[in-house]
């Protein structure tokens, strides 16, 4: 029996909790997120440029009604990545 490599990126749990919320959505706001998550600003951000690096997630900044607004949006490389990590925990659950 094999077992495979989780994805250490999306093995996170807030990590792997903003890509089961942005899986579901187009886009989602920062604070949406955030909210959903129970997670600190500082702590979303950190975890938001960890994905940002691997391309899992793109994040655009503009501004709305003069406020800032941060938005994420899953990427196909991290439709891909999420889908994988999903089939491999299904594997370890059917043994």
């Amino acid at each position: 029996m094999e077992f495979k490599d989780l994805d250490p990126i999306l093995h996170s749990q807030l990590r792997l909790a903003i890509m089961s919320l942005l899986i579901s959505v187009k886009e989602a706001e920062f604070t949406f997120i955030k909210e959903k998550t129970n997670a600190t600003a500082g702590n979303l951000s950190v975890q938001l440029n960890k994905l940002k690096e691997v391309s899992y997630v793109e994040i655009t900044k503009q501004f709305k009604d003069n406020y800032p607004l941060t938005l994420c949006k899953i990427t196909l490389t991290g439709i891909q990545a999420f889908e994988t990590y999903v089939k491999a925990l299904q594997s370890y659950m059917n043994l």
